[in-house]
Parts: C-alpha cells; structure tokens; sequence
C-alpha cells in the first residue's frame, strides 16, 4: 500500500514546499570581461554571503559575490593580469599560494565552487595542462587553466560562530530558505506515515527491501533486489 511521503509531498511542488525565488536578488555569476565598479553591497535570503552588483562601462549591471573587504565605488577587473583584491582572473594567470573563490568548473560558467561567506581555497600548482586547487575541506582539485576566479576571501565570515542555542532559531533559520527541516528518519515514524515505521517492539520499522512489482509510495530502501532469503546449496 502506498504512504503519503514527505518527500512525495515536496517533489509534487506545492507552495508549501516551494523555494521562495521570487523574492531572490537575482542570479550573480561572473560576467563578461571588462572593468567594473561597485555601486551597491546586498543581502540575498538565498546565500550566505553578501552581493555585490557592479556596473559596466556601458551601464550594464550584474551581481557577484562580495569579497571581503571591498567597499561601494570601489574599481574592480574582470580578466587581465592583474593581481587584486576581488579581481577576477583566469587560474593560468594567479600565482601559487593566492586565496581565491568563486571557481568556475568549466570556462565561463559563472562558478561553481567555493561560494559560502567566510570560504576560500588556494591555488597549489600549475601546469599548462590543469592547476590543482585546494579546496576548503582539504581536498585538491584539477581545474582547466581557463576557468576563472575572485581573488580573496568571500565576505561574511564567522556567520558559524554564533551558536543557536535552541531549535526554533535552526526552524527559522531553514525556513528562509524553504530547505527540509527537522530530518526524521523511516523507522521513527508511525506504520501510516512511512513504510518503515511501526511496530511496537524495541526494534522498530520493517524490511528496507521492496518488492519488484511494488506501487511508487512503496519503492524506498533496497529496490528489486536480485536473491532474498538465506543462500541455501551450491551455486551452479
């Protein structure tokens, strides 16, 4: 029998579940090259670092991310060589041991990595094949040698810092983002709320193994698997 999932729920697309985009700032990504200025610092309930939306020579406008320590009119370079603060530079042309964020995974598409506030990765080697990056969590990764990034550290750090002391400030806190909060597993819910719930023992929940033939509410856990039961005799 099919179960009336939270995951269905959310999947189906209902306003309840929805992503609040339309109150978003917009999408910031690195634009075309070009020298462009600062001329406001914002806020986006759909990231945790601050906005900046810089203005071309031609009056067009767009949004990236804010690097730490920038201000409003300040003169920014997108391409070039040279070496400053939130300017943004092809990976082939930043010298080993720079902090850098907002690293696009192939050329010119905006970025990809390194985006949370407070982050940043640095650049370890290069060659004229790949340049190796490391990234915050201490893994290294090869980027083409065309794809861009931000030189400096991505502003608003030590927003983890503050702790939040109870759960209604982490309710809050996934509610402006619309993101699934609190997690409950299967095996602790009621036999009408998910097919693993149920029972009364100690252990609770059911066989994770659905059917082949099982209905869409009920294809959770291990799907159609191949031998079920105890192996008995030899394998011919």
């Amino acid at each position: 029998m099919g179960k009336n999932l939270t995951q269905q729920k959310r999947g189906k697309g209902s306003p309840t579940y929805k992503r609040p985009s339309f109150s978003f700032k917009g999408e910031n990504k690195i634009g075309r090259e070009g020298s462009v200025v600062i001329t406001e610092l914002l806020g986006c309930r759909a990231h945790t670092a601050p906005l900046a939306r810089v203005k071309y020579e031609d009056n067009v406008t767009s949004l990236i991310i804010a690097p730490e320590g920038v201000r409003t009119g300040q003169a920014l370079t997108i391409g070039g060589k040279e070496i400053k603060l939130g300017n943004i530079l092809e990976l082939k042309n930043i010298p080993e041991g720079t902090s850098i964020f907002n690293i696009e995974n192939k050329p010119r598409d905006g970025g990809k990595f390194v985006r949370a506030s407070g982050m940043s990765a640095r650049v370890v080697a290069r060659t004229k094949l790949k340049v190796t990056v490391q990234l915050p969590s201490k893994k290294y990764k090869h980027f083409n040698p065309n794809c861009r990034a931000c030189i400096g550290v991505v502003a608003g750090g030590g927003r983890p810092e503050k702790p939040l002391y109870k759960a209604g400030k982490k309710y809050h806190k996934m509610r402006v983002k619309n993101r699934y909060w609190p997690i409950v597993s299967g095996t602790s819910m009621n036999a009408v709320d998910h097919p693993f719930g149920g029972t009364k023992s100690s252990h609770k929940g059911r066989p994770t193994i659905a059917p082949r033939n099982a209905p869409p509410g009920r294809k959770v856990g291990m799907l159609r698997p191949r031998n079920t039961g105890r192996k008995r005799g030899k394998k011919r």
